[in-house]
């Protein structure tokens, strides 16, 4: 049934989902409802319908439409694999990289990019300490986070990891709009530039759910992300 309602439900967004890979994300489904037993990742809905638009079709859904080319893209604080995983499965041509903090939720995302075979790679840092690896600062075509930190906050985690040229990615909510605007003199400095805001549209669902999309015109200064802990106790303004 989920297998069904992913693809049918991405095919109404303008994405090709093959069987292959509704299996893997029934597999991915399934991997999460059993760690999630045992160490409380996220929300699971038992529903195959909730579970399909919120946790899968939901970090797809940039994907549709005027997505920039990327080979290269890190999921800054992944948790659980969102939106990472699902991207990775639905774009297999494109490296990612599933970066986050907690050993617990680090073990998890690397049994599930073994088991599904993804091209991916999982590093066990946090964002502010990551950015200041020569193997990752500004090696991106693409950095994406979901549900992470208001937008001034994100932009000191994202934008570091991006090469000029590549495009940041926020996946937000109905407040998107406030963030923005407190969020400009972050984007000024860390070398961003906001290109758009796009709507990310579910079929049958009425979420105000959008991307913010910012291109990386220059490099971000050395000086940042500023040390572990900084960027969310006092946001750049």
């Amino acid at each position: 049934m989920l297998k069904a309602m992913l693809i049918e439900g991405a095919a109404a967004m303008g994405l090709a989902l093959s069987q292959a890979q509704a299996a893997q994300f029934e597999r991915y489904h399934a991997m999460l409802a059993q760690a999630n037993a045992r160490m409380n990742l996220t929300r699971v809905p038992e529903d195959p319908r909730e579970a399909a638009d919120r946790n899968y079709l939901d970090c797809i859904a940039p994907l549709a439409g005027d997505f920039p080319d990327a080979q290269t893209a890190i999921d800054v604080g992944s948790g659980a694999g969102f939106p990472g995983v699902p991207m990775a499965i639905t774009r297999p041509d494109i490296r990612f990289t599933l970066l986050d903090s907690l050993d617990k939720r680090v073990k998890f995302l690397a049994e599930v990019v073994d088991a599904l075979g993804l091209n991916a790679e999982v590093v066990h840092l946090r964002a502010e300490d990551a950015a200041r690896r020569p193997e990752l600062r500004e090696r991106f075509d693409l950095a994406v986070a979901r549900a992470v930190a208001p937008m001034g906050v994100l932009c000191e985690y994202l934008l570091p990891f991006v090469r000029p040229g590549g495009r940041m990615l926020a996946m937000k909510g109905p407040g998107l709009d406030e963030e923005l605007a407190q969020a400009a003199p972050a984007l000024e400095l860390l070398g961003g530039t906001l290109e758009r805001v796009a709507p990310l549209a579910i079929p049958g669902r009425d979420w105000d759910h959008r991307a913010a999309w910012v291109r990386k015109d220059r490099p971000t200064p050395d000086r940042y992300p500023r040390r572990a802990g900084l960027p969310e106790k006092r946001p750049l303004a």
